[in-house]
């Protein structure tokens, strides 16, 4: 199903497809037939509908057996109401409050629904509890706070590692036997849990590596210890151009522009924190409760920028944008020894480099010191060219650096699903995957990515990635590395983190 050979999957100089080759090629993708992944006997209450909510619908009615009338979407406004309509769903309009959650959302539920959270500045927490309650399995993509929780309360505060610190907090009440909810589950955080379960076992085929198909945590972590990683970069390129330029004052983005404010904007570049790693930043916090797998940086993410890799674009300066799963993977992947003593992590974050335009809009919106513009546009119709890589990269091992991951173009994504850019479609995939385990594995209690089935949620994201690519590189963050420009470096190990940093 994936690429298991010892030997890297080519990958052509991206050229755009003409229309020719997309009507020949492509056109028979929007006609298949689409298989019912799990039959879902009760309703869909989504909370939220956005860019992510009006991507995911059509995969929803296509994948689980259900029709329009099992979907309820309530959200805080007007935007996108037409979609709603025009494929008959019940649409409310109610901005949800802690105050009001449970007198808006509960009547709408009934034991054996489904929650699906899609919002911003609607507690995650919250409307798990809500979803217990009424016996009901919740889903998210994102760890939320409430509306504020994000520009309010100290740096530490609002970082995701007290946000995911909170949601877990709820394993020990809702454990195994108790209806599922599922916390951050898109692409990334989400899928990009399984794509790096799925490129471990690449690399250690390749590699003639030992290994015993891993299905525990224990068994993940030792392989991938073993197997040498230091480094797990989520590497995402995205070259999607819009018809026409940024204005002034505009913010601009290929999906939700007020979730890339929060992470970009108001929340400080995070990171998983390896034991490789010889000294922290000198702008760097750590944790004082939990696992202690991450650090801060007192700076947002918006402003923070590392070397990174993919297979089309090669070297590039990315975001270290704060997220989830830079959290969960470096706790999940270590390694103690019988005392408890911790000997492995591997260090993990984002490195996104967004559209052109988003790349302008976060640079206005800092220079304006964090004030929002007046304009906002997540772009769909006004895109005309290119794809979003978006793998993992992970470094260390024998082979050097390995990237995995999906390489979708916009024109496939729009004949693949209505509602959609390339970015967008690679958000629902995630979410569908989620999805399936939530409705196939009903009583898990509080899980996480990691505790999935990888191979079953890469089966149902596939048909939505475009291209699955793997392909190895002897890049480093230090391998064209000059000294016209003075930077800290250190030449004799390659993975330390201030050698990815762009200062």
């Amino acid at each position: 199903m994936f690429h298991q050979t010892g030997h890297p999957v080519a990958i052509r100089p991206y050229r755009m497809p003409t229309n020719k080759f997309v009507s020949r090629n492509l056109t028979s993708i929007a006609n298949k037939e689409w298989p019912v992944y799990a039959k879902f006997q009760g309703n869909f209450i989504i909370v939220g509908w956005g860019t992510v909510a009006r991507a995911s619908l059509p995969l929803l009615l296509r994948h689980f057996g259900i029709t329009a009338k099992n979907i309820t979407v309530v959200t805080a406004d007007n935007e996108g109401k037409e979609v709603a309509e025009k494929q008959g769903i019940k649409h409310i309009v109610h901005p949800i409050t802690t105050e009001n959650s449970r007198k808006v959302l509960a009547p709408l539920m009934k034991p054996g629904d489904l929650l699906l959270n899609l919002s911003v500045d609607v507690s995650s927490v919250e409307l798990a509890h809500l979803a217990q309650s009424q016996g009901c399995v919740y889903m998210d993509t994102c760890v939320e706070p409430a509306a504020g929780g994000y520009n309010t309360g100290t740096l530490g505060d609002r970082t995701n590692y007290m946000q995911r610190e909170r949601a877990i907090a709820l394993k020990s009440k809702y454990n195994k036997g108790s209806p599922t909810a599922l916390f951050a589950h898109g692409i990334n955080p989400g899928l990009i849990s399984s794509i790096l379960k799925q490129a471990l076992i690449n690399i250690a085929t390749d590699t003639k590596f030992p290994h015993n198909n891993p299905s525990t945590r224990s068994q993940w972590s030792d392989l991938m210890h073993r197997l040498g990683v230091r480094v797990i970069h989520i590497a995402e390129r995205d070259t999607q151009v819009s018809r026409t330029p940024k204005k002034p004052g505009e913010f601009l983005n290929t999906w939700s522009v007020d979730g890339f404010i929060s992470e970009g904007v108001f929340q400080a570049a995070e990171l998983g924190w390896g034991t490789h790693e010889k000294e922290l930043p000198i702008d760097a916090m750590t944790q004082s409760v939990g696992s202690r797998a991450a650090i801060y940086l007192t700076r947002p993410g918006g402003s923070t920028r590392v070397r990174t890799w993919t297979p089309i674009e090669k070297n590039f300066h990315g975001f270290l944008v704060t997220h989830n799963e830079s959290v969960s993977i470096a706790e999940y992947f270590s390694v103690f020894d019988p005392n408890g003593k911790l000997i492995f992590r591997p260090t993990v974050h984002y490195a996104y480099h967004p559209c052109d335009s988003a790349v302008q809009s976060v640079h206005e919106i800092l220079g304006k010191d964090s004030e929002k513009q007046p304009v906002t546009n997540v772009l769909m119709d006004e895109i005309v060219d290119g794809h979003d890589e978006l793998g993992v990269l992970v470094m260390g091992h024998k082979r050097g650096a390995y990237w995995y991951g999906s390489v979708l173009d916009v024109h496939q994504a729009r004949l693949l699903a209505p509602n959609n850019n390339a970015t967008s479609l690679q958000v629902a995939a995630g979410v569908l995957a989620g999805l399936v385990h939530c409705v196939e594995h009903p009583r898990d209690g509080v899980i996480e990515a990691e505790d999935m089935d990888h191979v079953r949620a890469l089966e149902v994201a596939k048909p939505y990635l475009g291209r699955i690519v793997g392909e190895y590189s002897d890049w480093t963050p230090i391998k064209n590395f000059k000294q016209n420009f003075p930077r800290p470096v250190d030449l004799s190990d390659p993975w330390q983190f201030k050698n990815f940093r762009v200062y």
